[in-house]
């Protein structure tokens, strides 16, 4: 079983092969469509596939200024992407 690291988002997730996962948005991809990333400890290909995407758990914001009568309440969801972990390539990528 091949484990890989991979770096998308700001963030480092460690993968294995057939795992499925939500990372945050990926721009200018479709569902269906096949990403690629580079493993982060051996230098590794790691193939993935693109399943969706999905909104977050909505978070609340509210602001409130004492004695002011201020009052403002907002919420907002992050989009995320679910991929799919395809293939972790033997071969290294070209640096």
């Amino acid at each position: 079983m091949a484990i890989a690291v991979i770096k998308t988002g700001g963030k480092q997730y460690k993968v294995q092969e057939g795992q499925e996962l939500l990372v945050e948005r990926i721009p200018d991809k479709k569902e269906k469509d096949k990403i690629e990333f580079k493993d982060l400890l051996y230098g590794k290909k790691v193939f993935a596939t693109i399943l969706g995407e999905e909104k977050g758990e909505k978070i609340h914001i509210f602001k409130f200024r004492p004695r002011k009568r201020y009052r403002r309440k907002t919420g907002h969801r992050q989009i995320y992407t679910r991929i799919r972990i395809d293939k972790i390539g033997s071969g290294e990528t070209k640096k």
